[in-house]
């Protein structure tokens, strides 16, 4: 029989022509409770074996470049009226904030938002300010662990950036109580950023949720 490669030099396997159990005719006693002893060895052997497999393991969020990338716009409009360097950050400030939403990077939230940031939408039972979005995040990636963030279009005029957003993923975590079995997830939003020296300090956003509890089985 091969050995696994992984397996170390004195790993237990079928008694070769050397083994000592077939060296000699041992008494019938002696050799019946050898083999039970051999038997409840192997049979706890497996059971830690399958004790110490991996479960099933939730999507990792993606690192923060990774999620930089993953959430680019697929199309943006700009106006030439804002200076090149203010736009960049703007820019940067909008990144930052749709990469934390994929991920739930905290260093890329902080790269978002200002200090005194303010939903101007805010839902029921979100904490205002700069917690909002970390409750929010930390709930919907229990629920979408491989929550995908696209950015359908952007627009970007004045001090603000409007941008149609589509989330995809599949259930198979938690939500309020329930416990996913894989639906797909697919719903779209809409967010308003207000952006100042870089650093978003308003949003407006609106998302369909009822698609999204329809598509769990939250609602009908």
């Amino acid at each position: 029989m091969r050995r696994r490669p992984d397996a170390p030099a004195g790993a237990a396997g079928p008694p070769s022509h050397h083994s000592p159990m077939l060296a000699g005719r041992a008494p019938r006693g002696v050799a019946a409770a050898a083999a039970a002893s051999l038997e409840d060895l192997m049979h706890k052997a497996l059971f830690f074996a399958l004790a110490l497999l991996p479960g099933p393991a939730a999507a990792a969020p993606a690192g923060d470049a990774a999620a930089l990338r993953l959430t680019g716009p697929l199309e943006e409009i700009a106006s030439p009226a804002i200076p090149a360097e203010e736009r960049a950050a703007m820019i940067a400030a909008a990144d930052a904030f749709y990469g934390f939403w994929a991920s739930g990077s905290a260093d890329l939230l902080a790269a978002a938002i200002a200090p005194d940031f303010t939903d101007r939408t805010l839902p029921p039972g979100r904490p205002q300010g700069p917690d909002g979005p970390v409750a929010a995040s930390r709930v919907f990636l229990a629920a979408v662990p491989d929550l995908s963030v696209t950015v359908v279009q952007r627009l970007i005029v004045g001090d603000r950036v409007v941008s149609h957003l589509n989330f995809t993923g599949h259930f198979t975590g938690s939500f309020q109580g329930r416990q996913g079995t894989g639906q797909p997830v697919d719903f779209i939003a809409t967010d308003i950023l207000r952006i100042e020296d870089g650093r978003i300090t308003d949003n407006w956003h609106l998302e369909d949720n009822l698609t999204f509890l329809r598509q769990i089985g939250a609602a009908d």
